[in-house]
């Protein structure tokens, strides 16, 4: 079967239409189970861009075909890419919320002469897998680096690490652990928690006894992290004193109203707010609001998948409607624009976009709802993580 799938694939990058009256961009994401909010959040994204500029790219229609991967599923991550590449005809790939599933896919890019556009795996190493792949979310070297400075320069001196033990979990420790040695600080304790964990009991009573000053943190976005926050301020750890300190994925504002006050103080590094000042984020919220149904779980992924078809809609241009995904790539390095984020760019050499990254602190608006509130800028961050996997 996959020989046969791989001689289709190679097939149609062979012979496939020159053009085309319809493009397809194939969307893999977790439209179900567990972590089914950032899926929506994905198609909200994408939903605000076309509502916003349209369905059309020069004489193209453009249409999104969606396939559902509920959590990390490498295997079935490939075979939904290659079932989009072959029985759809997709000319983009898109999507992608874990990097397990990202990773696996680039290997079939270049045979397929289909781009791949990243709109929120967040681990360094991907756009390093092929010369097709495009990122316009985030890694954590990127988010966690600036929480060290942080860190630091709130007189923190001691710091006991805790993050879930797969790429983008060790790529938030390894940059926030370097940094922060390199200022001078100490890391008393690095744990490395399975995808799995949701009893945080335990753990939370390794942070009280490691005498540390803080805990930096990172776990995906979903469940777990609202878990993770819960079970802080339970255990008795805010009361001891312990800062709290972690990239955005730990106070998204979807969790905020079930975190309630109790969120309130805690300090995050990440590449976007709700909350961010600005009349492109004003317009964006609106439509993706409009776009998820229920405001409350609008959520960071958005960004990345608006941003993500910006891209796209910039690559059927340069090619015309036809399938050169090396073209298409090329077409965007450099590429710049003002973001609701802020000010973005692509990297010409990497691939990965460059952005402001915001230290937030969770604070209560006078209506009563919780938000990321922006109060430093780290301005033009590019990935620092990339030095680290070459």
């Amino acid at each position: 079967m996959r020989n046969l799938l791989l001689a289709a694939v190679a097939a149609i990058a062979l012979v496939g239409p020159a053009s085309a009256d319809t493009i397809k961009v194939g969307v893999v994401g977790p439209f179900s189970g567990p972590f089914a909010i950032q899926g929506k959040n994905f198609k909200a994204g994408i939903d605000a861009w076309m509502a916003l500029n349209g369905a059309k790219v020069g004489d193209d229609d453009i249409e999104i075909v969606y396939r559902d991967i509920p959590t990390a599923d490498p295997a079935q991550a490939k075979a939904l890419a290659q079932e989009l590449v072959v029985k759809e005809g997709v000319q983009y790939l898109a999507g992608f919320y874990f990097t397990p599933d990202a990773m696996a896919v680039t290997p079939i890019l270049e045979q397929a002469n289909v781009p791949l556009v990243i709109m929120n795996a967040a681990t360094s190493a991907i756009v390093t897998k092929s010369p097709l792949v495009v990122r316009t979310s985030f890694t954590l070297w990127q988010t966690s680096v600036p929480m060290a400075k942080v860190a630091k320069g709130r007189g923190v001196k001691k710091v006991i690490t805790v993050v879930s033990d797969y790429g983008p979990g060790v790529d938030a420790e390894t940059a926030f652990t370097t940094t922060f040695k390199a200022d001078g600080g100490e890391v008393v304790e690095s744990i490395r928690m399975p995808l799995s964990t949701n009893d945080f009991s335990p753990i939370m009573q390794r942070v009280k006894d490691s005498g540390a000053d803080a805990v930096f943190a990172f776990l995906p976005s979903g469940p777990t992290t609202l878990g993770f926050v819960k079970a802080y301020n339970e255990n008795g750890v805010k009361e001891a004193g312990v800062t709290f300190l972690a990239p955005g994925d730990l106070t998204q504002e979807s969790d905020l109203p079930a975190l309630g006050d109790s969120a309130l103080g805690i300090l995050t590094t990440f590449h976007y707010s709700i909350a961010h000042d600005s009349p492109e984020n004003k317009t964006f919220v609106e439509a993706a609001r409009k776009a998820i149904g229920n405001p409350a779980e609008l959520s960071f992924p958005s960004v990345g998948a608006y941003d993500g078809m910006h891209v796209i809609y910039k690559m059927i241009e340069a090619t015309g409607g036809e399938q050169n995904a090396q073209k298409a790539v090329d077409a965007v390095k450099g590429l710049a624009w003002e973001s609701p984020r802020g000010p973005v760019a692509i990297d010409a050499d990497s691939r990965h976009i460059t952005q402001n990254i915001y230290l937030r602190e969770v604070a209560k608006a006078e209506d009563g709802t919780y938000y990321n509130k922006e109060i430093q800028t780290f301005e033009k961050m590019g990935d620092p993580g990339l030095a680290a996997v070459k």
